[in-house]
């Protein structure tokens, strides 16, 4: 009995010994996970990826290094459960703490102490997971590129990439009309809907508004979700309420479908030129893109062509009672339409971008638009027998969260949920353009779109304003005026038009059937007159005593009797509503047609100037040598002195400035990956909207007092740009990222 108990004694004791051993063995441990993390997250954020790539192991990924220089998945996934995982086994390695190794029994007094040491383990771990997927993600992303260089150099360039170009090319076309409707709709609008100042100055706002909005949202939903499925969505959106803004007859419903169609449409730009890139090898972008932006100069040119066709037309309307109206320019608006309409019907017939699937770990379906684009391109120009060769493509890894709601979740649970996660990633890839890689780009192309915005929006409104300016003060030159004329019994059944009457004696005398424009009566007497079917625009009655006078269906309401005395004087049966204003400003329609017309076909030139030359100069010499030198013709604008001076000078700005944008839209889809591409895009194109709205609020307010401040600031802003230009980098000659 006594050796058994001394047995049993000496094997306690030998137990307990084995414990104190290995809980002294885990705090070691433990330190020294502490000391191996810390080491390796200085390490990690001191090093240069380059050099990070260097030290990585090419065996974390399954796959054999192609010709071309990138990497081939192959057919052995599975490898990566084989591999060393920390996820599994929570060390590393070096640590030399294995899986299932006894660790000592935790006891209450050091529960406390061995939580941190673990949840200190825990963070380590997270991090260096973090570390390595993020480190793996660029690598992939780095091998996808020169590989998907070298595909797009096999598929080609031709019938793909040339219907493709068509079809975006409407959805462009779509932008630059919407750009022009409010301003040539709007000269009618007010008169239709009773607008005033501000709700002028606001529905001209709106557009802009709408589209700052429609880039920033869009762009960042098309890195999620697609380029193509949402280019489809924006599309869809802006062309039902454009239909809706042509039969909507209140202010404010009217202004509701413009912002809402302003904000269908900005998705356009940022969306149109990212996917088509995507379709473009190295040596066609940016020629190719150049030559996309003509398709914004053909929607200026239809948009200026159907109003001029359309609105001054005033017989294509009709009405229903008081209640609802239906004018030319309600046509014209609903016309407008077309090109948004036509673009969603081409765009169901195109695919997805491959380069939007690779990124996102969808190799197959990559892999078929691209067998398509080859076949496409080698059917066209009679190769139908090569074979596309590719068989594995590199497709990025993939750190989204999956989270599994189950099947008993209901539906608009399941809805709440894919909708916050997808805000929360796009709101994380918009904030990664601000991280430390692209915060220097980012801030330099957020100036430079400022700038060229400001002043290339702020000019081209103020250029048609100063031309109105001018033609008022020649129609005001043009002015008679008669003092002090005695007219009796005559009947006037013509025209009177920029005519001023003063001290004026009318007995008995009929104005009937007849249009009064711009015209001023001055303490005048009307006595035993008759107004019948009268219609006036800018007329007035100032200081005159009306006596024993009727006013029959006419428009002559109190407002345009300023300070005069009514004495046994009768209205019957006025005018109700605000009238459209008559043909008499057909020839004023005409030429605001005709200006738009020619500054947006002015810009023909520069646009081929910068095709031709893009790919050939670079883009920063493209970009800094257009805003320098249209700084230099905004010199010229104090020489507009006249209608056909103001005119010329606008065409030589817009066909000057056009290299500039067509270099700045190429720039922004190459200094950004393919992952943050559409966000960094729509982003900087709803900076260009809030600096459009800036350019033309200031620009607009000096119109008849000076030239000297637009000029001053247009050069300014021209300036600065050009200098900011030439320190971002040159991406001629690059893969894109």
């Amino acid at each position: 009995m006594d050796d058994d108990g001394r047995y049993r004694d000496g094997r306690s004791d030998f137990v307990r010994g084995a414990k104190d051993i290995a809980k002294v063995a885990k705090k070691q441990v433990g330190k020294k996970i502490g000391r191996g993390a810390d080491k390796m997250a200085d390490e990690y954020t001191k090093r240069s990826y380059k050099r990070f790539e260097e030290e990585d192991d090419d065996e974390d990924y399954g796959g054999v290094p192609s010709n071309d220089g990138g990497y081939y998945r192959n057919d052995s996934r599975a490898n990566d459960d084989e591999g060393h995982s920390d996820s599994t086994e929570g060390h590393d390695e070096d640590d030399e703490i294995y899986e299932g190794e006894y660790q000592g029994i935790p006891r209450a007094d050091s529960g406390k102490a061995g939580g941190v040491d673990g949840a200190t383990a825990a963070q380590a771990q997270q991090f260096r997971d973090l570390s390595a997927y993020e480190g793996e993600r660029r690598k992939d992303q780095e091998e996808l590129a020169q590989q998907y260089e070298a595909i797009l150099q096999e598929c080609g360039h031709g019938k793909f990439q040339w219907t493709l170009y068509f079809v975006l090319g409407l959805a462009l076309m779509a932008d630059g009309v919407e750009i022009f409707v409010v301003g040539f709709v709007l000269p009618s609008a007010e008169k239709d809907m009773c607008l005033s100042e501000p709700n002028k100055g606001m529905l001209g706002l709106i557009v802009y508004l709408g589209m700052m909005v429609g880039a920033f949202v869009w762009g960042g939903l098309a890195d999620r979700i697609g380029r193509r499925q949402t280019l489809l969505i924006s599309l869809s959106i802006n062309s039902v309420f454009a239909f809706f803004s042509s039969f909507v007859q209140g202010y404010v419903s009217f202004l509701f479908c413009r912002l809402a169609s302003g904000v269908g449409i900005g998705g356009s730009i940022p969306i149109v030129f990212s996917y088509y890139s995507e379709f473009l090898a190295q040596e066609k972008r940016g020629e190719h893109l150049s030559w996309l932006c003509m398709f914004w100069m053909i929607g200026g040119i239809y948009a200026s062509a159907m109003a001029w066709a359309i609105i001054p037309h005033y017989g294509w309307s009709f009405q229903m009672g008081s209640a609802y109206q239906f004018h030319s320019w309600r046509v014209f608006v609903l016309v407008c339409a077309l090109p948004s309409v036509a673009a969603i019907s081409a765009l169901t017939t195109m695919p997805e971008s491959p380069r939007f699937y690779l990124e996102n770990g969808k190799h197959d379906e990559a892999w078929m638009i691209l067998k398509q684009v080859h076949d496409t391109n080698m059917r066209a120009k009679g190769y139908p027998e090569r074979v596309f060769s590719v068989t594995i493509i590199k497709t990025v890894k993939q750190m989204d969260d999956l989270v599994n709601l189950g099947d008993g979740a209901a539906w608009h649970e399941k809805w709440r949920i894919k909708l916050s996660t997808l805000f929360h990633q796009v709101w994380h890839n918009f904030q990664a353009i601000f991280s430390p890689e692209y915060r220097r780009t980012t801030y330099m192309m957020m100036a430079v779109w400022f700038s060229m915005s400001f002043s290339y929006y702020g000019l081209t409104v103020w250029f048609p304003d100063m031309i109105k300016y001018l033609q008022k003060q020649e129609y005001a030159s043009r002015t008679k005026f008669f003092a002090k004329e005695k007219v009796e019994h005559v009947t006037f059944n013509f025209t009177l038009e920029n005519q001023v009457h003063r001290q004026g004696e009318y007995f008995n005398d009929k104005f009937m059937n007849l249009k009064m424009r711009s015209m001023v009566f001055e303490d005048s007497l009307f006595e035993e007159c008759y107004f019948e079917d009268i219609t006036s625009s800018n007329t007035f009655f100032k200081n005159c005593t009306f006596i024993a006078t009727l006013f029959y269906n006419t428009d002559l309401f109190k407002y345009r009797l300023v300070n005069s005395k009514l004495i046994n004087s009768t209205f019957l049966h006025n005018k109700e509503g605000c009238l459209l204003s008559d043909v008499s400003d057909e020839n004023n329609a005409y030429m605001v047609y005709f200006v738009s017309f020619l500054g947006t076909l002015a810009v023909l030139p520069g646009n081929i100037v910068s095709a031709l030359l893009m790919d050939k100069i670079g883009r920063l010499r493209m970009l800094a040598g257009s805003s320098v030198i249209s700084c230099i013709s905004c010199f010229f604008l104090s020489f507009g002195n006249s209608e056909s001076a103001m005119i010329a000078l606008l065409c030589l700005f817009g066909g000057i400035s056009i290299a500039s944008w067509n270099a700045l839209d190429v720039l922004t889809v190459e200094l950004y990956p393919s992952d943050k591409r559409t966000t960094a895009f729509g982003f900087l194109n709803a900076l260009c909207k809030l600096a459009a709205v800036l350019g033309i609020s200031i620009f607009t307010s000096f119109v008849g007092i000076t030239k000297a401040v637009p000029i001053m600031f247009a050069s300014g802003a021209l300036a600065a740009g050009s200098f900011l230009a030439l320190k971002l980098p040159e991406t001629r000659g690059q893969v894109l990222k």
